[in-house]
């Protein structure tokens, strides 16, 4: 392990960065690197992606102007605790574009589990993906695709982008500001044990609890009230039955 991965409690100084103009994906990057033996704390970022992608398989816009970036992490916590991170991710994002919107700019919020929106409106998708590596390392990458000055013209929700929006700042510059804030949530997450602490944070910026939803699963649809998230992290929807209904992943549509 790195120094910072074994001890939890890290800093940006722990981290690397290497930039490239061009990527199939900036995750598929950091787990081919995992293979290699990179023992983590490693971001990549790429102009563009030729093979982006984002939850389910479904394609992910990626010309140049947007921020794609991947953060591999080895072995960042017992397989127990990582159930959280998905939603460490989500703070640390929403951190760092809070950073860079306009004073009196629109409401930047969460979208369960971990995509950004500005207005209501998706800016940023986060993807989570692992697998054990054949020294019996496990590698976790942290990938990020935001909005920054472009939109895809056919999407599941309705997207903006950062310019849009009012914010002026680059994909270089907005990156600056999640190189710290995930470093600064990480620590925070600590391998795990901080759980507490980054539900708190994730629910303080969380869009539509206590209104009316629709949960896409794979074989259906539930509609209820959104009244929050358990200790796992999953979407807790009341449906009108005795207990709300516990959703570890699925499509959320408002109202």
């Amino acid at each position: 392990m790195t120094r910072g991965q074994g001890s939890g409690r890290i800093s940006a100084e722990d981290f690397r960065h290497v930039a490239l103009d061009e990527a199939v994906s900036t995750n598929s990057e950091c787990l081919a690197r995992a293979r290699e033996g990179d023992p983590g704390l490693l971001w990549i970022t790429a102009e563009r992606q030729t093979g982006g992608r984002g939850r389910r398989g479904r394609a992910w816009f990626s010309e140049p102007g947007n921020l794609y970036a991947s953060l591999l992490l080895v072995d960042a916590a017992p397989v127990e605790r990582l159930h959280a991170l998905p939603l460490a991710a989500a703070v640390a994002v929403h951190r760092a574009i809070r950073r860079v919107m306009p004073p009196g700019g629109p409401e930047v919020s969460i979208k369960w589990p971990n995509d950004i929106l500005i207005d209501g409106r998706k800016t940023c998708g986060i993807l989570l993906e692992g697998e054990g590596l054949p020294d019996g390392r496990h590698a976790l990458v942290i990938g990020c695709g935001v909005n920054v000055a472009a939109t895809p013209k056919e999407a599941l929700y309705p997207v903006t982008s950062l310019r849009q929006v009012g914010a002026t700042v680059s994909p270089v510059e907005l990156f600056a500001h999640l190189f710290v804030t995930m470093a600064e949530t990480l620590s925070l997450w600590d391998r795990g044990a901080g759980i507490g602490a980054i539900i708190d944070q994730w629910r303080a910026s969380a869009k539509g609890i206590g209104e009316p939803i629709t949960v896409n699963l794979p074989d259906r649809s539930l509609s209820g009230r959104f009244v929050g998230i358990d200790e796992d992290g999953r979407l807790l929807l009341d449906t009108g039955a005795a207990a709300p209904v516990a959703i570890a992943a699925g499509d959320v549509f408002f109202g």
